[in-house]
């Protein structure tokens, strides 16, 4: 009387087997079945999907919130920064925190897209089979055009792999300077697919993601100003290293490179010999992105000291044998001229 077949309940059906056994008569128990069954086994699908991907956000978003907190204002406040040379370490901080907070931000939207896009590939194939849909050649054909996607995009899906990566473990960030091999310069930008960064001669590139097999960033945590002093072998080298310590002190004692130079001076000693004179070499411990600025003001310092202490800076030198006009060759007639 309901229009349904007297057909048997299929297996796994409760509900129709249910009003089976109480009323006897198949034809009410597959309108049950139908009318009741279906609806509330789509209905319990929904809630589970809801309810899982709520649980899932929740991870996410507790994941989210630990990247959030970073060491490196930990580790720049020990130094103890004052004055502008605070101020300057605390705009740092601030600026550490908010791309730790946008990357992480990221990688949270990123992962709740493919939780949400897993879920309903998944969940939407159970509600077409519970509604009769044969998922089989949905199934078969997912499988396909995913092996086609594969090999057709392998660079496509390669760049994205390795954009999630790399913001994932911050290996940069927008401002970072870095060598990523064929280009070098400030990151401008950061995207799943492609890295653009500009030079310092102001061209831009364009990197994908994937073709960067290694990353030098300048700018991370902390830097060091590497700074080659040359002198002439004339020159008394235990009195040079003196001197040299004694201007890379007044650097890291001057107030105003007091927060951006964060551990006492180093002077190795001799780094090199070479035809133009001896190498001495200084190190200077600083903020990032300001080992640039800390070398050009020592070496600034460094001449102006030499040239108060008499100390000479090497320059390229040879040594040339003028002949004497003469009748005859004589080893006498020949003085070498030093230029």
């Amino acid at each position: 009387m309901f229009g349904f077949d007297d057909a048997t309940c299929e297996s796994g059906h409760d509900i129709c087997e249910q009003v089976y056994d109480w009323t006897d008569n198949q034809g009410l128990a597959n309108a049950s079945d139908v009318l009741i069954g279906k609806p509330l086994t789509i209905a319990m699908l929904l809630a589970l999907f809801f309810v899982i991907r709520w649980v899932l956000y929740r991870v996410v978003d507790r994941l989210v919130a630990s990247a959030e907190d970073g060491m490196l204002p930990d580790k720049i406040s020990r130094f103890g920064f004052r004055g502008r040379a605070a101020q300057q370490a605390e705009a740092r901080d601030l600026a550490s925190t908010t791309r730790r907070v946008q990357r992480a931000k990221t990688m949270g939207d990123l992962l709740k897209s493919v939780i949400t896009g897993l879920l309903i590939a998944i969940f939407g194939t159970m509600i077409l089979s519970e509604l009769g849909v044969n998922i089989a050649p949905i199934i078969a054909s997912a499988g396909i055009i995913g092996i086609a996607l594969g090999f057709g995009a392998q660079s496509l899906v390669k760049d994205f792999l390795s954009g999630i990566f790399m913001i994932f473990e911050d290996q940069y960030g927008v401002g970072d300077v870095v060598d990523v091999g064929e280009a070098s310069g400030t990151i401008e930008a950061v995207s799943l697919r492609v890295t653009r960064l500009r030079d310092l001669n102001g061209t831009v590139w364009y990197v994908p993601n994937g073709e960067i097999l290694r990353v030098g960033n300048m700018s991370q945590n902390w830097s060091r100003a590497v700074v080659d002093i040359k002198v002439g072998y004339q020159e008394d080298l235990t009195r040079v290293q003196s001197v040299l310590r004694d201007v890379a002190h007044g650097l890291w004692e001057d107030e105003d490179f007091q927060g951006l130079v964060i551990e006492e001076p180093e002077v190795t000693g001799v780094e090199l010999f070479d035809p133009e004179g001896v190498t001495l070499r200084v190190l200077l411990k600083t903020l990032p992105m300001e080992q640039w600025g800390v070398a050009r003001a020592l070496r600034e310092r460094v001449k102006a000291r030499f040239d108060h202490e008499g100390i000479e800076i090497a320059i390229p030198q040879q040594v040339v044998w003028q002949r004497q006009q003469k009748t005859g060759p004589s080893p006498e007639g020949e003085e070498p001229v030093q230029s």
